[in-house]
Protein backbone atom coordinates (compact mmCIF):
# COMPACT_ATOMS: atom_id res chain seq x y z
CA UNK A 1 0.00 0.00 0.00
CA UNK A 2 1.21 3.32 -0.99
CA UNK A 3 1.58 6.30 1.76
CA UNK A 4 0.30 9.51 0.26
CA UNK A 5 1.13 12.81 1.42
CA UNK A 6 -0.90 16.17 1.17
CA UNK A 7 -0.69 20.00 2.20
CA UNK A 8 -3.35 21.27 3.59
CA UNK A 9 -3.22 25.39 3.13
CA UNK A 10 -6.36 27.35 4.23
CA UNK A 11 -4.19 29.90 3.89
CA UNK A 12 -0.83 30.20 1.76
CA UNK A 13 1.09 32.43 4.00
CA UNK A 14 3.04 29.90 5.50
CA UNK A 15 3.89 28.19 2.01
CA UNK A 16 6.61 31.10 1.89
CA UNK A 17 8.48 30.19 5.31
CA UNK A 18 8.59 26.22 4.05
CA UNK A 19 6.35 24.26 5.79
CA UNK A 20 2.51 23.37 5.92
CA UNK A 21 -0.53 24.46 7.92
CA UNK A 22 -1.14 20.60 7.76
CA UNK A 23 -0.23 17.10 6.21
CA UNK A 24 -2.69 14.49 5.43
CA UNK A 25 -1.00 11.26 5.47
CA UNK A 26 -3.19 8.44 3.60
CA UNK A 27 -2.76 5.25 3.23
CA UNK A 28 -3.68 2.44 5.38
CA UNK A 29 -5.13 4.68 8.04
CA UNK A 30 -5.68 8.38 7.45
CA UNK A 31 -3.94 10.86 9.96
CA UNK A 32 -3.30 14.68 9.81
CA UNK A 33 -0.49 16.42 11.31
CA UNK A 34 -0.96 20.11 11.86
CA UNK A 35 1.48 22.32 12.40
CA UNK A 36 1.45 25.09 15.41
CA UNK A 37 -1.37 27.51 15.46
CA UNK A 38 -1.29 30.88 16.36
CA UNK A 39 -3.23 33.75 16.49
CA UNK A 40 -2.14 35.08 13.18
CA UNK A 41 -4.23 36.21 10.32
CA UNK A 42 -4.86 34.26 7.00
CA UNK A 43 -1.78 37.02 5.36
CA UNK A 44 0.22 35.43 8.51
CA UNK A 45 0.33 38.94 10.78
CA UNK A 46 -0.03 38.58 14.44
CA UNK A 47 -3.46 39.24 15.33
CA UNK A 48 -4.48 40.76 19.22
CA UNK A 49 -1.04 41.79 20.41
CA UNK A 50 -1.29 41.76 23.76
CA UNK A 51 -5.14 40.18 23.98
CA UNK A 52 -4.74 36.96 25.51
CA UNK A 53 -8.27 36.29 25.99
CA UNK A 54 -8.60 36.75 22.56
CA UNK A 55 -4.95 34.87 20.90
CA UNK A 56 -6.29 31.39 21.95
CA UNK A 57 -9.51 32.02 20.01
CA UNK A 58 -8.35 32.89 16.72
CA UNK A 59 -5.32 30.14 17.08
CA UNK A 60 -8.50 27.89 17.83
CA UNK A 61 -10.07 29.23 14.57
CA UNK A 62 -7.20 28.67 12.99
CA UNK A 63 -6.66 24.85 14.31
CA UNK A 64 -10.51 24.34 12.94
CA UNK A 65 -9.69 25.74 9.47
CA UNK A 66 -6.79 23.37 8.57
CA UNK A 67 -9.29 20.40 10.26
CA UNK A 68 -11.74 21.92 7.36
CA UNK A 69 -9.32 21.48 5.18
CA UNK A 70 -8.77 18.12 5.25
CA UNK A 71 -12.44 17.28 5.22
CA UNK A 72 -12.49 16.91 9.05
CA UNK A 73 -14.15 18.92 12.03
CA UNK A 74 -12.84 18.97 15.98
CA UNK A 75 -14.50 15.65 16.53
CA UNK A 76 -11.49 14.37 14.72
CA UNK A 77 -8.91 15.63 17.12
CA UNK A 78 -6.91 13.66 19.60
CA UNK A 79 -4.41 15.62 20.83
CA UNK A 80 -3.63 19.16 21.83
CA UNK A 81 -0.47 21.19 22.72
CA UNK A 82 -0.56 24.31 24.33
CA UNK A 83 2.87 26.42 24.45
CA UNK A 84 2.94 29.93 25.95
CA UNK A 85 5.49 32.59 27.41
CA UNK A 86 3.07 33.85 29.60
CA UNK A 87 1.04 31.08 31.87
CA UNK A 88 -0.03 33.37 34.53
CA UNK A 89 -2.10 35.60 31.62
CA UNK A 90 -2.83 32.44 30.15
CA UNK A 91 -4.62 30.78 32.72
CA UNK A 92 -7.87 32.95 33.09
CA UNK A 93 -8.56 32.17 29.48
CA UNK A 94 -7.87 28.80 28.99
CA UNK A 95 -11.68 27.31 29.01
CA UNK A 96 -11.25 28.64 25.56
CA UNK A 97 -8.90 25.77 24.89
CA UNK A 98 -9.91 23.48 27.52
CA UNK A 99 -13.71 23.55 26.62
CA UNK A 100 -13.48 23.75 22.72
CA UNK A 101 -12.64 19.99 22.12
CA UNK A 102 -15.28 18.47 24.45
CA UNK A 103 -17.89 20.61 22.15
CA UNK A 104 -17.07 18.42 20.01
CA UNK A 105 -17.10 15.15 20.74
CA UNK A 106 -17.32 13.83 24.13
CA UNK A 107 -14.04 12.75 25.79
CA UNK A 108 -12.89 8.25 24.43
CA UNK A 109 -13.79 5.83 27.13
CA UNK A 110 -10.30 4.82 28.91
CA UNK A 111 -8.84 1.56 28.55
CA UNK A 112 -8.84 -0.41 31.68
CA UNK A 113 -6.25 -2.96 32.43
Amino acid sequence: MTIERTAVNPVVWSEEWGFNQGELVTGQTRTLYLSGQTATSAEGRPLHDGDMAAQPAVAVENVEAVLAGAGMTLANLVRLNVHTVDVDALLPHYGVLAGWPRRASPPSPRCSG
